[in-house]
């Protein structure tokens, strides 16, 4: 018997649809669930003229929504197993930082004792997380 060597030419088309279709296929999934994973705990957060917080802060951000809910690190917790959710919380992040957005409209009761039990941890960096009052300037006559 006789051996052929075989002789292999280069391919000179290279089909680039199916790629592309994978592509814009994960491309409209991203699109749509980006948005999904920055929303969080929708709060009505009072009004101050105090200084806006920095944004690369890191910390817990405790939240109380309009109905009284608490939440750490949009997790919902009830009140009376706030601290053992919140130290454990502070542990993995590793900060000593709490952040506290509560809804205006949340009973000033219900605040008071998720700050008695916050403090009472022995957190002392306690912010209080507001939204800027624009004040519009009147014309002079």
């Amino acid at each position: 018997m006789k051996r052929r060597d075989r002789t292999y030419g280069a391919l000179a088309e290279i089909n680039v649809t199916n790629l592309v279709d994978v592509v814009l296929v994960l491309l409209i999934i991203f699109m749509i669930s980006a948005p999904l994973l920055q929303s969080g705990i929708e709060v009505n957060l009072p009004k101050t003229r105090a200084a806006a917080l920095d944004e690369e802060a890191e910390g817990v951000v405790v939240t109380i929504d309009d109905k009284g809910g608490i939440y750490i690190n949009d997790v919902w917790s009830r009140l009376n197993n706030f601290k053992k959710d919140l130290d454990l919380e502070l542990k993995k992040i590793g900060v000593k930082s709490v952040y506290l957005r509560a809804d205006s409209s949340v009973q000033y009761g219900i605040v008071v004792d998720v700050v008695s039990a916050i403090k009472d941890m022995g957190v002392e960096d306690l912010g209080l997380v507001t939204e800027r009052l624009e004040i519009k300037e009147r014309p002079h006559p």
